[in-house]
C-alpha cells in the first residue's frame, strides 16, 4: 500500500472552529506582506486570494475589502468590482494553469455551505478533465501537486503579466 502525506492538511483538521467573531478576511489585506496573506492581486474594492484549504490546485477567492455577508449588500461600484475581479482571477488561471474549465461560485449564509458567512466570498477553482478521481470520494482526501507558496510565485508572476 502507497501513502499519501498531506501535512499541510493537519492544520485545518486540528484548528479551533472559527468563533463568530473571527474576521480573517478583515484581516489579511491589513498585512503588508501579500505572500504570507496569500493575497495576488489588490483591486479597487475587491482583492484576490488564494484558497489556504483549496477543493483544487489553484483555488482562487475573491473578496471585497468591506466585509459584508451578501451580494445585496454591496455598492454598485463594489458589485462591479467584485465582477471584474472574479474575471480577473479566472484570467490569471487560465494563464497561469490553463485548466479546462472552472467552477466560479458563492455559498451564502451557513445553510448555504458558507465557511466564513459575514464575508461575502466567491470561490475561483480551476478543473481538469479527469480531475474528480477517486481520492475525494473514496479517500476524502484531494491531491494537490504543488506547495501554497510555490503556486503563489507562479500566480503572482503571471498576475503581474495581465494589466
Amino acid at each position: 500500500m502507497e501513502h499519501l502525506h498531506a501535512y499541510w492538511r493537519m492544520e485545518y483538521v486540528t484548528q479551533e472552529k472559527s468563533p463568530q467573531d473571527r474576521r480573517p478576511f478583515v484581516d489579511l489585506p491589513k498585512s503588508n506582506d501579500d505572500k504570507a496573506s496569500l493575497i495576488l492581486s489588490r483591486e479597487k474594492f475587491s482583492f484576490i486570494l488564494m484558497n489556504r484549504y483549496p477543493y483544487n490546485a489553484g483555488h482562487l477567492l475573491v473578496l471585497p475589502y468591506r466585509e459584508v455577508p451578501d451580494i445585496e449588500d454591496l455598492s454598485p461600484e463594489e458589485r462591479v468590482c467584485f465582477f471584474e475581479t472574479t474575471v480577473k482571477a479566472k484570467r490569471l488561471l487560465k494563464a497561469a494553469l490553463n485548466p479546462n474549465g472552472f467552477n466560479i461560485g458563492i455559498n451564502l449564509g451557513e445553510a448555504g455551505g458558507a465557511g466564513i458567512p459575514k464575508h461575502l466570498h466567491q470561490h475561483v477553482v480551476p478543473r481538469w478533465t479527469g480531475d474528480t478521481n477517486f481520492m475525494p470520494v473514496v479517500g476524502s482526501t484531494r491531491v494537490l501537486p504543488q506547495a501554497l507558496e510555490t503556486m503563489w510565485d507562479h500566480l503572482k508572476s503571471v498576475c503581474e503579466t495581465l494589466d
